[in-house]
């Protein structure tokens, strides 16, 4: 959240140009804009995880302008002709027009510290990130496309998990990207699971925890189902943060959990080990 904020001068009393102000979601503490970019959306005081949308995310990890976007003309369709307060084809086109997406996820070729990589990023602002059919079949073709190169797929979830206006078309999904990531085992290329604030449902149910190696952003929240739903099903006391990235961490369920400014670096040092083949390093895929 940014404001604007104006102070006089301390002796002509003029006030001064306006000067846009982040304010940290979690500290409320405020932080010169330019700042925060600079942290890639982190405070710089508590060390908050902002959400940030998926092409910022292709911009911080891709080396610059190697990203080429796949599939841009597959988007969201409104199969079920649902409406709940609202249609469905309001709500994925006002989605669209806001973000600029064709639905929750971006994918594309891109190099990252100069090797070659399928690249995925999720948009939670994007109707929570959640899994639609669009972005099943965008994950799932990516899967491909790597396995075929064969070069690593790189991809970066923040999801609430299912879409509900897509009903069963969305359950899917689970199953579909599930089987891409098999094909892309088969031809030894890695899947580096990256798992963003926050990793839910059928998300972190699927394709999310079949990472070969599986990063997470300090305090991001990872879970099938909401902590109270939980804990009114079960009628048990949950341990303090047991949805947190640190206690999966803890208990062996990710691999590691890596601060966004470092993620980068980490993320090529893990392709250093893990891309072994010739065609890990070779020429960027075509966005065609």
């Amino acid at each position: 959240m940014a404001s604007m904020v104006s102070r006089p001068h301390p002796i002509t009393g003029a006030a001064a140009a306006p000067r846009v102000a982040w304010i940290c979601p979690a500290c409320h503490a405020g932080h010169p804009i330019t700042t925060v970019r600079e942290h890639l959306y982190v405070c710089p005081g508590c060390d908050h995880h902002t959400r940030i949308g998926a092409r910022e995310r292709v911009a911080q990890l891709a080396d610059q302008d190697s990203f080429r976007e796949w599939d841009a003309e597959l988007a969201g369709h409104d199969r079920l002709e649902f409406t709940d307060t609202r249609p469905y084809r309001d709500r994925l086109l006002e989605a669209q027009t806001l973000h600029q997406l064709p639905d929750a996820l971006l994918s594309g070729a891109a190099r990252i510290g100069g090797h070659a990589v399928g690249l995925a990023a999720f948009d939670f602002g994007f109707m929570g990130g959640s899994l639609s059919a669009a972005v099943g079949e965008r994950l799932a073709r990516a899967a491909e496309r790597c396995a075929a190169a064969p070069m690593p797929f790189v991809c970066v979830t923040t999801s609430g998990g299912a879409r509900m206006q897509e009903g069963v078309f969305s359950l899917l999904q689970m199953a579909k990207s599930v089987a891409a990531l098999h094909t892309l085992a088969e031809s030894h290329m890695p899947f580096i699971s990256v798992l963003a604030d926050p990793t839910m449902g059928g998300s972190i149910a699927s394709f999310a925890a079949l990472g070969d190696v599986i990063v997470a952003e300090p305090r991001a929240t990872i879970g099938f189902t909401g902590a109270r739903v939980i804990a009114q099903v079960t009628h048990e006391e949950l341990p303090a943060g047991f949805q947190t990235s640190e206690f999966h961490h803890a208990r062996g369920l990710i691999d590691m959990v890596v601060d966004r400014r470092q993620l980068r670096e980490r993320v090529i040092g893990l392709l250093r080990v893990l891309a072994t083949s010739p065609g890990a390093a070779g020429t960027v895929v075509s966005a065609a």
